[in-house]
């Protein structure tokens, strides 16, 4: 049953709206579609009178409603007599209509056409890479003034650092590579022990943890503890104006606060490598004994017979890589941040990302690289 009643006199000079029954926002809002289509034929109509009839439970759509029928009178300048309806309504109405909208109140959402989003999105993209390049050119010139010892930093700043980039991180490292070892050599025995093979599980934990798994986890974890930290404390010192003191001191931001951080990172990564491969490959040695009834001397010797001096190189080799995309990530991210609050956690979140993308495709440029010159 309808909620509204439309009626005209006889020679149709008087539109008479009738609003009854119960009116509640969660029902929807009644749409004035249909006094519009009355209003545009009924030529010769000269007011619009609002009553009610068996009006029950009323809120905020029913004001809505009768504002909308006022505003389409009004632009055709044809009053609107809502002397009929309770005075809590009509009270209402006066409020609502009391104050005008303010400019720009009311948004209007526009579609951007696909070829200028499109345009902008490459722009932006161009913008970021060149940022990108100028902080790691500005990077490498600051680790250039710090090995011929012209670089401006403190010698505590970087200590501390190597400490929460090191000692601090081996207990999430620990369980990572712990897990990781256990999962690889518990999917490898389910499929070698239906050949016989289960002696080969030495070799694939081997192999993948030393040339893949302990490089890559390790740095995805430093990637969402150590570069997100970076951002966070470089954002919070760009909100407080820190970074900004320290150019107008004469102290160069690259050197002071993103070269410690960089250095030791770099510095610390092969070793969280080294020590995750070893965890790594202790959860293989405890499948491999508990599960499959292997002999320890067994597995370590196949593990050194699967495991050579190039794939431990290899795995180095990509931990001082990771580390720098981290700490360039997490630094690049918080140099860059905005000076809110919110901005800090957008940076640190964003310095993530982009830790962990940079190292999948490193990774995979490490792949096709090693796989060309047959490593």
């Amino acid at each position: 049953m309808s909620r509204v009643t439309l009626n005209t006199t006889a020679n149709g000079t008087v539109i008479a709206i009738t609003v009854s029954d119960a009116w509640r926002i969660r029902e929807g809002l009644e749409s004035t579609r249909e006094f519009e289509t009355l209003l545009q034929t009924s030529q010769r109509a000269e007011s619009v009178q609002i009553a009610e009839r068996g009006l029950g439970e009323w809120d905020s759509s029913l004001i809505a409603f009768i504002i909308g029928v006022i505003e389409n009178c009004e632009a055709q300048q044809i009053p609107v007599d809502v002397s009929a309806l309770p005075e809590g309504v009509r009270s209402l109405i006066e409020i609502a209509r009391a104050v005008p909208e303010r400019s720009g109140a009311a948004r209007t959402v526009t579609k951007t056409p696909v070829v200028e989003a499109l345009g902008k999105d490459v722009l932006g993209a161009y913008a970021a890479t060149g940022e990108m390049v100028t902080f790691i050119g500005e990077a490498l010139i600051a680790v250039g003034n710090w090995i011929r010892g012209r670089a401006q930093y403190r010698r505590s700043d970087m200590f501390l650092t190597f400490q929460e980039s090191g000692a601090a991180a081996l207990g999430i490292v620990t369980l990572i590579s712990l897990l990781i070892g256990l999962i690889i050599a518990f999917v490898g025995a389910v499929s070698l022990q239906q050949f016989g093979a289960e002696i080969f599980v030495a070799d694939l934990v081997g192999l993948a943890v030393t040339r893949e798994l302990a490089p890559v986890m390790t740095a995805i974890v430093m990637a969402g503890r150590t570069g997100a930290a970076f951002a966070a404390q470089l954002g919070t010192m760009r909100v407080n104006e820190e970074i900004d003191a320290l150019s107008t001191l004469g102290i160069n931001p690259m050197e002071f606060l993103v070269l410690p951080r960089m250095v030791a990172l770099a510095a610390m990564m092969p070793l969280l490598v080294i020590y995750a491969t070893l965890v790594g490959l202790f959860g293989g040695w405890l499948v491999g004994v508990g599960m499959l009834d292997l002999t320890s001397t067994a597995y370590i010797s196949q593990s050194q017979s699967a495991v050579g001096l190039t794939d431990l190189s290899l795995g180095l080799i990509k931990g001082v890589v990771f580390g720098f995309l981290v700490a360039i990530a997490g630094c690049l991210r918080g140099m860059q941040s905005g000076s809110s609050s919110a901005a800090v956690g957008l940076a640190a979140t964003s310095a993530v990302v982009t830790g962990i993308v940079a190292i999948i495709v490193t990774d995979a440029v490490f792949a096709v690289v090693t796989n060309v010159i047959g490593i």
